[in-house]
């Protein structure tokens, strides 16, 4: 029988994911429009990053809907990692992203000059965008921790960068203003470039940071301090000795704990089978979405509780 609160958890990842399709839909489409329109090399180059949002928005709900799968003959633990690899890669997306921001700040920076179009509509998609990145990222971030989601994690960064490029846009498109408005200040078209590259860096770091944790994931590597935590939980259940050989691992969202313990030989299976029981219900009230498997074994002659 399907557990309700998985049935939640993918219902609420899929909405979450499809509305972002939709918004980076809306918002490339935007875009678009309003750069050819006006000739902004600025605006165009944010569709060209909207695109590449809306291209991360599609793996992400491909992914969402594929981890979503119950697990089958060919995948025992279920389908959950394909989330790891949907938010590696979007992480490579936006490295690649980053590496041409910086690229495209130093020539402008040093080699060559662009001239960026300031008009009214220049400034409306910069701010749409920024109000529909905003929200978009908050709900994406708010799914993303409740269901332990890399993917929607991933996905909910690509429109936090946009909201931080979009902004350094609308930077650009005042200096340039002011510096048409009194010549002396013409250098702060810079200033455009230099706000570029303080972003793409901090998206870097962050990036970077979900990279790594994507990979241990990937790699079967264990939660810091989970391992001590259910020792610790595990051995104050009445009737267990001691734990060990306890392996957890996550499967995108999804939590596996294996765990053997020692209890009183002198107990029948029936006996043995409760304490599993109450040590799979102790283990989910710290960790609702675990699957968790206890092994028991007798204790050696002589051990006591």
């Amino acid at each position: 029988m399907p557990d309700p609160y998985s049935q939640i958890a993918e219902r609420e990842k899929k909405n979450a994911a499809l509305s972002s399709v939709i918004a980076a839909i809306g918002l490339t489409s935007f875009k678009i429009i309003v750069g050819i329109a006006t000739g902004s090399l600025g605006i165009l180059a944010e569709a060209a990053h909207s695109g590449l949002d809306l291209v991360a928005a599609l793996v992400t709900f491909l992914a969402v809907q594929l981890s979503g799968k119950p697990a089958d003959s060919g995948h025992l633990y279920g389908h959950g990692k394909v989330e790891n690899i949907s938010a590696l890669f979007e992480t490579v997306l936006l490295l690649i992203t980053c590496a041409w921001i910086i690229y495209e700040a130093n020539q402008r920076l040093f080699f060559k000059t662009v001239q960026i179009e300031v008009n009214v509509w220049a400034f409306i998609v910069m701010i749409t965008s920024i109000v529909i990145d905003y929200s978009r990222s908050r709900v994406l971030y708010k799914v993303a921790r409740k269901h332990n989601s890399q993917a929607l994690e991933a996905d909910a960064l690509h429109f936090s960068t946009d909201i931080w490029s979009s902004s350094v846009v609308i930077i650009g498109l005042i200096c340039v203003k002011l510096g048409e408005w009194n010549p002396p200040w013409a250098f702060l078209h810079k200033a455009d470039s230099l706000a570029a590259l303080g972003v793409a860096l901090i998206v870097v770091f962050v990036s970077i940071e979900l990279g790594i944790r994507t990979i241990q994931a990937l790699l079967d590597v264990a939660p810091p301090g989970k391992v001590e935590e259910i020792t610790r939980i595990v051995e104050t259940v009445p009737g267990v000795i001691n734990c060990h050989n306890i392996r957890v691992r996550y499967s995108g969202p999804h939590l596996y704990i294996d765990t053997h313990i020692l209890i009183d030989g002198n107990q029948s299976v029936e006996q043995g089978h409760a304490i599993t029981e109450m040590i799979e219900e102790a283990i989910r009230k710290n960790s609702p979405e675990a699957d968790v498997t206890v092994h028991f074994e007798p204790a050696p002659v002589g051990e006591k509780i």
